[in-house]
């Protein structure tokens, strides 16, 4: 009967502490929630454009992924804020595919700005902002701190490192790396997508084009840097190039929030 006794209220007490663990970590869940709303309203003009409803379904996202993925810095100190620059990074893509998760991706490393190929940041040769690892780097994406922040500055550009790389990650989603994210695009825009990347390409070898002339690298690195340039300035990549808007509009399932400005 002691023996009973004694491991009825051992087991009692298990549950308390467990449930005292979940309450707490429910309590930081929601903590932490609350800073990145705050962030997000302030920082991300992307999210601030958005109507409530799709507000609270981005920080859905914003949350989960941040749950998933872990953002760690290399010589540099990761803040709430780059956090929430990485995580809505991430969601901006794949905000037309609200059950989309990046399988193919563990970790991302912050590092204080341009490195080289051998991960490093000190030195002459460094000229990297951003890459998709493969190899033993498979499933981590570095990034540097400084092209994150300035992609959500003030006044930014066309250009948007996170941005690019996580589309890297959409294109390489379906095995191939080569432009054509054939799990977001319906088969019948495969031809008219190539067709119109391989004509802008021509453009912009011809002086023609105000597309980042870095996207005549290839195929993949023509669909990053346009996405780069659709989410940035999506007014005026609707009134630069139409048809080419309305094909990635199809392909990421989503026309950017604009300002109307």
């Amino acid at each position: 009967m002691m023996f009973y006794t004694i491991g009825l209220m051992l087991f009692s007490l298990v549950i308390v502490l467990y449930m005292r663990r979940k309450k707490e970590k429910q309590a930081k869940e929601q903590t932490l929630a609350g800073i990145y709303r705050t962030l997000l309203n302030d920082h991300i003009r992307y999210y601030q454009l958005l109507e409530d409803k799709e507000k609270v379904r981005f920080e859905t996202l914003v949350n989960e992924f941040l749950q998933y993925v872990r953002i760690e810095g290399v010589g540099t100190e990761v803040t709430d804020l780059d956090k929430v620059y990485v995580a809505a990074s991430a969601v901006v893509p794949i905000f037309g595919f609200p059950d989309w998760k990046y399988r193919n991706l563990t970790n991302v490393i912050l590092y204080p700005d341009t490195f080289d190929h051998n991960f490093q940041f000190e030195g002459d040769e460094r000229n990297i902002l951003g890459m998709v690892g493969s190899g033993y780097m498979n499933g981590q994406m570095l990034l540097s701190r400084a092209a994150l922040t300035k992609a959500f500055s003030d006044s930014p550009g066309t250009e948007h490192t996170a941005i690019h790389e996580f589309v890297h990650l959409l294109d390489m989603s379906d095995g191939a790396t080569d432009g054509i994210p054939e799990n977001l695009m319906r088969h019948e825009y495969t031809v008219p997508w190539l067709k119109m990347m391989h004509e802008e390409m021509r453009r912009i070898e011809q002086g023609r084009s105000d597309i980042n002339p870095y996207a005549l690298t290839n195929e993949a690195e023509f669909l990053a840097v346009a996405s780069e340039y659709f989410f940035q300035k999506p007014e005026r990549f609707k009134q630069h190039h139409p048809e080419m808007y309305a094909q990635m509009s199809r392909i990421f399932g989503q026309t950017p929030p604009e300002t109307g400005n």
